[in-house]
């Protein structure tokens, strides 16, 4: 998996200097192409009882993309290109768009009202996590106040699986040609133990006996499980890069990512869940859980046959 060419969704909002500072690390990193677009309505789809009328509708449209786009060149500079797309919905324009130009990966800033540093996603995040045809990537909120000068770390949220298998080989990939470490965690959430649990990013397992002792005998069968598996998986990746395991533990998935240790430049890794269309981001209940509670940015790649 390379990013030859980044594609930043942009809107003159904090959340869209957000993505916008995440896409700049990324294509300078991985000395890809970075391309800026607004996304717009149609410039005949004209607002409003009124009809009004088509070439004012269109010279306002021009004015506020103009306005944008030299807002996004007062931060990422001359080398980006900067686009206009139209479409029914941004997130629909960015998909477009993405597959038009050939694009590796978008990327956008977090949805407004949500807590800073985290990621909401909103009507444009959601379009595009489940039908994007790229991997798409999500910047938390004020991550333009104070970006990372670089790229510490890939980690990749695991579960065993084709899917889960796949998206590990793809970060691996990724993680050679951005010349970084990887890390792989699995998640085992404890929630209702007394017993009963979890293994995977986030895979409630529900029951395991009456007695806490039974809970507790289940939980500890998952923890090993969660360990082997991990050192099979990272087994297989060993000779491409510098690969590390950990096993999270938590009451949910947010309290077992907060035990993680995360440095200022990780980007996390989910796959789409195996039971969307094949070649395209489809979030599961799982991921999404992953990222409403991230503390750093999230990539969720596209379903891999």
């Amino acid at each position: 998996m390379r990013f030859d060419s980044v594609l930043c969704g942009f809107i003159p909002e904090p959340r869209g200097r957000d993505g916008l500072a995440l896409a700049m690390l990324l294509a300078r990193r991985a000395r890809g192409r970075l391309t800026v677009a607004t996304v717009q309505p149609p410039s005949w789809s004209t607002p409003g009882p009124a009809r009004a009328e088509a070439y004012a509708w269109r010279a306002y449209l021009k004015e506020q993309a103009e306005a944008t786009l030299a807002q996004a060149r007062s931060l990422a500079g001359d080398e980006a290109e900067y686009v206009v797309q139209a479409g029914r919905g941004s997130g629909r324009g960015l998909v477009e768009l993405a597959r038009r130009r050939g694009a590796d990966v978008v990327v956008i800033g977090s949805a407004p009202g949500g807590a800073r540093g985290r990621i909401g996603v909103g009507s444009t995040a959601d379009q595009l996590l489940h039908s994007s045809t790229v991997p798409v990537l999500l910047a938390p909120r004020g991550y333009a106040q104070d970006p990372p000068p670089a790229f510490d770390r890939l980690t990749v949220a695991y579960r065993r699986g084709p899917g889960a298998d796949a998206a590990v080989a793809r970060a691996a990939r990724a993680a050679v040609a951005l010349d970084l470490p990887l890390r792989l965690v699995t998640m085992v959430v404890t929630h209702g133990f007394g017993g009963g649990g979890a293994t995977g990013p986030g895979a409630a397992v529900g029951g395991g006996g009456r007695r806490a002792g039974a809970g507790q005998e289940m939980l500890a069968r998952l923890r090993e499980q969660a360990a082997a598996d991990l050192r099979v998986a990272a087994m297989g990746q060993r000779r491409r890069c510098q690969v590390e395991v950990e096993v999270l533990e938590g009451r949910t998935i947010a309290q077992a990512l907060r035990a993680a240790s995360w440095l200022p430049g990780e980007l996390i890794i989910c796959a789409s869940s195996e039971t969307g269309p094949l070649r395209r981001v489809f979030l599961g209940d799982t991921s999404l859980k992953i990222v409403r509670a991230a503390t750093r940015p999230v990539m969720i790649l596209t379903r891999q046959p």
